[in-house]
């Protein structure tokens, strides 16, 4: 068979395996199967559900107005493949073109596409962290648990840790009329992803919703009684906050562990590939047959100066597993790089906050609508002169506009009458992001990896 040929026919007939059985493993194995694949399609889980939705539990599910075990992800089409559940890949030989996995089988594979996601970063401590009633957030058990222990009235929930998370737990426990303590290492809430100016309408926000926000502290200990039950944490300010329920949100740690030692340029970064969602290998060569997509990847984005980002966002799952599976099964001409704008939304405390862009790389902020005040406005930040990202407090109707501004590097400051333009938004002030080196509870993006604007060396052609 002719080389073309035989590359065309493991396209489209071959063993395509997915690492991964969550929303970017599912929407990709079914634009694969929508695209014409027609070979083995392999699915691998180590949880042993079948994929389902995590935004709910920290909103809906936590709120008792949804069942942690009844949001099962909709399927778009049959997808005729081989899922093997609730056993998890150890292991990846990429010469053989085989995933280990734990019971001690491998699955062989032409093409692979990694989508193992994040995990949430547990206690540090493991004897604290085994108590009853501490909790993190991320799988269906871990909302099952947490569902069941809010709806037994607790006296007290400490949550550690105020990204959108832990503010969503904080916001649900008072909507249930639970008192709640909220603990957060940076100086207010959501700063690590939206920087100190809307941090502190956040911090506002919480504190008039009932919440005991401490800013500018850290969990030092977990103590529990003699029957190994949460009762009460000591703060690095000398503080005790006694709790019957403590929930660890202190971010995500990448599925990455079982790459080791596999040759590809997988780490706690996650996996670095290409536009195209092609994984690199350990020496920055990108391979054809291995591909990553949804939060454990990273990748650059010509939008944002090619900066290699990484993205825990819903949308980001499934947009770049849609391209992942497209060029999986492509020819080179025809595959496309993925270069969607990221999109997040929160619901807390009765407000909608919603983003387009990556605020976390923006230098300064201005409130272009509404009123900070009245916590309704949208905010518009930049780098380096041009619109990079935008988010609004109930005010959402701007932001498909913003979109077009940073899909087209339109200037900043931006500088146009509106309707409920307020004084307040003329001048852009810094957006008080906290040092990129200093850990934060909650950056839903991560900025790695080269730059171009960083031109350490300019190559000049030789001229005879």
């Amino acid at each position: 068979m002719p080389a073309d040929e035989y590359h065309a026919w493991l396209r489209r007939e071959g063993r395509i395996v997915i690492v991964g059985a969550s929303l970017a493993g599912l929407r990709a194995a079914e634009t694969l199967r929508a695209e014409g694949f027609t070979g083995s399609l392999t699915l691998v889980g180590d949880e042993p559900y079948e994929p389902y939705d995590r935004p709910p539990f920290s909103k809906a599910v936590l709120l008792g107005k949804a069942s942690p075990d009844r949001t099962e992800l909709p399927r778009r089409r049959e997808l005729d493949a081989t899922w093997r559940l609730g056993v998890a890949a150890t292991g990846l030989d990429m010469t053989a073109r085989r995933v280990r996995l734990a019971d001690g089988d491998t699955v062989p594979y032409d093409r692979l596409l990694i989508a193992t996601g994040v995990r949430a970063r547990p206690w540090p401590n493991e004897a604290e962290a085994a108590l009853d009633g501490v909790f993190a957030l991320r799988t269906r058990d871990d909302a099952v648990g947490l569902h069941r222990r809010l709806a037994a009235s607790p006296r007290r929930v400490l949550v550690i840790g105020a990204g959108f998370t832990g503010s969503e737990i904080a916001s649900a426990c008072r909507e249930r009329g639970i008192e709640v303590t909220v603990a957060e290492r940076a100086g207010a809430p959501l700063v690590g992803a939206l920087g100190g100016v809307i941090g502190a309408v956040a911090a506002d926000l919480q504190r008039e919703n009932g919440v005991d926000l401490r800013t500018g502290v850290t969990v030092t200990a977990l103590e529990g009684d003699a029957a190994g039950r949460v009762r009460a944490a000591r703060l690095s300010d000398g503080d005790v906050v006694e709790a019957d329920v403590v929930v660890v949100s202190l971010g995500a740690i990448r599925n990455t562990d079982w790459l080791a030692g596999s040759g590809l340029g997988a780490g706690p970064r996650g996996i670095a590939c290409d536009a195209g969602c092609r994984a690199f290998d350990f020496r920055g060569i990108v391979t054809d047959d291995v591909y990553a997509a949804g939060d454990v990847a990273r990748s650059p984005n010509a939008l944002f100066n090619y900066q290699f980002l990484a993205l825990e966002h819903w949308g980001n799952a499934v947009a770049q597993a849609e391209t992942a599976a497209h060029n999986m099964i492509s020819a080179s001409a025809d595959r496309r790089p993925h270069m969607d704008v990221p999109a997040f939304w929160s619901s807390q405390f009765g407000v909608n906050v919603k983003s387009v862009g990556v605020p976390s790389l923006g230098d300064q902020v201005m409130i272009t609508q509404g009123s900070l005040a009245e916590r309704r406005f949208t905010a518009v930040y930049g780098h380096e002169g041009r619109v990079i990202a935008a988010v609004s407090f109930d005010h959402a109707r701007w932001l498909e506009f913003y979109q077009r501004l940073i899909e087209t590097g339109a200037p900043f400051p931006v500088d146009f009458p509106t309707v409920d333009r307020r004084p307040e938004g003329a001048t852009p002030v810094p957006a008080d992001f906290p040092d990129p080196s200093l850990p934060t509870h909650g950056p839903t993006v991560t900025l790695s990896g080269y730059s171009p604007s960083d031109r350490q060396l300019v190559f000049t052609p030789a001229h005879s």
